[in-house]
């Protein structure tokens, strides 16, 4: 009977369920509507849950199969503590239920990826396999051959009249290069990407929710992340470096100017900043938004390369950077197709979309690698035949 105990669940699936999408007990007995007791019960065996309160545990809360439920012990799985060394433990341990499902669901396309590709070569030339940078060396000098693998040159750059060409730009660019690139409008603000290496598919993913010149910068932060080899989890308040061991905070640091000297080249910076005045803390804000829409990034990534030269002080950098954070909206939700197809990266929808058509996979199996319904593939694939908008 569906409203009999069920008989077989472990108790440790059912801890391991909820741990590894960082939900507390509270939280889950909130979720769906039954008291803490209830759900420590079925965590230490002394009870068990119905088919119909397995189900919405498995479908609405955990999103897991419901046959992961009577395994005999939980699956090996790599959870974000074990996966990122870039953010501190303790903000590791406060991601978001959503954060967690994003993760899963570029491990799920980097799985898809491998399917959909197989054993195909993929580009002869890819850009990890062609650069490896080192914390010991030249920043300048790595970040140069990182553009000039990518194609963009400065004059390529300036052309670009705005933040959504930009981010297409870039975005196409290191796909070229080899690497998958997949947004997602995180509910959990504060992150801003992550990636995740792979010697042959390895992904970026970038939280849609932020403005576009936040996703450029991600982009080439995760890239940099990549080319060291090693995982990334990023928030959009540095303050977190800080917050990391030595090692760790290097990285961040040397993946952040990295992305920082590809996106706003050091000699060029210094040509244009030679009309700012001497004290840049008495510049306008036509300044710094002269400089910000030449290279295609925030106008706090500006004014972080004078803080980096020592040019204006820390509290002024912060008072700015929060003054211009407050001013930034979000657009509105558009088209659900159109969304969808940002979401994807490029290379990826539209390989899944030629295997269907030359009858390779099936359409319920192509809309499971694009995640999404079946009915819904006509509209998506129409979209992704015309080309990804950034």
């Amino acid at each position: 009977m569906k409203r009999e105990p069920v008989i077989g669940v472990q108790p440790e699936i059912m801890r391991w369920a909820r741990q590894t999408i960082g939900l507390s007990i509270p939280d889950v007995a909130h979720a769906i509507k039954k008291s803490i007791e209830k759900i420590e019960a079925w965590e230490d065996g002394t009870d068990a849950p119905s088919y119909v309160e397995l189900e919405k545990l498995a479908y609405k809360v955990y999103k897991r199969p419901l046959a992961v439920f009577f395994l005999p012990a939980p699956p090996e799985e790599v959870t974000p503590e074990r996966k990122f060394r870039t953010l501190p433990q303790s903000d590791l341990q406060a991601l978001a239920a959503d954060t967690y499902l994003q993760i899963r669901k570029a491990h799920a396309f980097q799985l898809a990826l491998k399917e959909v590709f197989g054993s195909r070569k993929m580009n002869e030339n890819c850009v990890w396999q062609s650069i490896t940078l080192s914390r010991s060396g030249p920043v300048i000098d790595q970040a140069n051959s990182i553009r000039k693998f990518l194609g963009i040159t400065i004059e390529n750059q300036i052309t670009w009249k705005s933040d959504e060409l930009a981010l297409k730009k870039w975005r196409q660019a290191i796909e070229d290069a080899g690497v998958f690139v997949f947004k997602a409008a995180f509910k959990q603000k504060d992150i801003s990407s992550f990636c995740l290496v792979d010697c042959d598919f390895p992904v970026v993913y970038l939280n849609n929710s932020t403005t576009k010149t936040r996703q450029i910068f991600s982009l080439l932060h995760e890239l940099a992340h990549l080319l060291l080899s090693i995982n990334g989890l990023s928030k959009f308040d540095k303050s977190y470096i800080d917050r990391l061991p030595f090692a760790e905070k290097q990285i961040e640091r040397f993946c952040n100017a990295i992305a920082a000297e590809v996106l706003i080249p050091s000699d060029d910076f210094q040509k244009q900043i030679a009309h700012f005045p001497a004290n840049v803390e008495n510049s306008s804000e036509q300044h710094f938004d002269d400089l910000a829409t030449r290279y295609g990034v925030s106008r706090e990534a500006i004014l972080r390369r004078f803080l980096d030269q020592g040019r204006v002080g820390a509290a002024f950098y912060e008072h700015k950077a929060k003054q211009w954070a407050a001013q930034k909206k979000s657009g509105s939700g558009g088209d659900w197709y159109a969304s969808q197809n940002v979401y994807l990266s490029d290379r990826f929808a539209k390989e899944v979309v030629s295997r269907y058509y030359r009858h390779q996979i099936t359409l319920e199996q192509a809309s499971e690698f694009l995640g999404i319904r079946a009915k819904n593939f006509a509209g998506l694939e129409q979209r992704i035949l015309q080309g990804a908008e950034a």
